[in-house]
């Protein structure tokens, strides 16, 4: 299977299942789910837990790549960042899913969304805006606006949204997040932050005669693989990453 993790200075999977309904709450079913996680993956022994009853697990974050696993009201959410294979993280995230149904109770029907994204950072210390709009270029119909005396590129972050689908239940999404502020332009002090660009690959609805979740994420990393080859990487992520190379 591909590889990413040559693109970015930090590359990261993440798989998204939105319900309809509320998750269940209860301390002994949240316990029982996460130990099951940890059973799988014994590295992943932080746990802990946010405001707006967000619990989480995951491997310790110095070491630079890890895994985690966090549930939410009416979201359950597993990713791993800079994973060694694909491979490796398919097989995570497919046994999240494939445990979701039985610990907490969430059946084919209740699906809302199930969300693959796969995110690329970059580290660039300058306008990312800027950046952008010298490496990827601009609509256009708008590319004369930079020409506007005096004028300074402070926002610029380009996304496109496609249905792959008659009934629009498949949906991908491309996007770019520059970080760069109008205060760092203002001051002309940048520090190094993070370029993102994110794919996301959307399916909604509940999931259809013999589908399962972990059926229905292998289609989509099908067609995010096969985004990413035979567009993204060429057009987006390589652009960019030759740009700040020789800044």
């Amino acid at each position: 299977m591909p590889q990413y993790n040559a693109y970015g200075d930090n590359y990261y999977i993440n798989v998204n299942l939105s319900t309809e309904l509320e998750l269940p709450s209860g301390r002994d079913t949240l316990l029982h789910f996460f130990e099951q996680v940890k059973k799988q993956y014994p590295t992943m022994k932080n746990f802990y837990n946010r405001e707006k009853n967000e619990a989480i697990l995951e491997e310790d974050k110095d070491q630079g790549n890890y895994r985690w696993v966090s549930v939410e009201q009416k979201r359950v959410s597993t990713g791993y960042v800079n994973p060694p294979t694909l491979e490796t993280v398919m097989e995570q995230q497919s046994f999240v899913l494939d445990l979701i149904p039985y610990t907490l109770s969430v059946s084919p029907l209740d699906c809302e969304a199930l969300n693959l994204m796969f995110g690329f950072d970059f580290n660039y210390r300058g306008n990312h805006n800027q950046l952008i709009a010298e490496t990827l270029g601009i609509v256009p119909a708008l590319e004369r606006m930079i020409e506007v005396p005096g004028a300074r590129l402070i926002a610029h972050d380009p996304s496109i949204t496609l249905a792959l689908d008659d009934n629009c239940r498949t949906q991908c999404r491309v996007n770019i997040e520059p970080r760069t502020t109008a205060y760092h332009i203002r001051t002309g002090e940048y520090p190094e932050d993070h370029l993102s660009v994110f794919l996301t690959i959307r399916r909604y609805g509940s999931l259809d005669g013999q589908q399962t979740y972990v059926s229905v994420l292998g289609e989509l990393y099908q067609i995010a693989t096969q985004l990413l080859d035979n567009y993204v990487v060429e057009n987006v992520l390589l652009p960019l990453q030759q740009a700040i190379s020789i800044k």
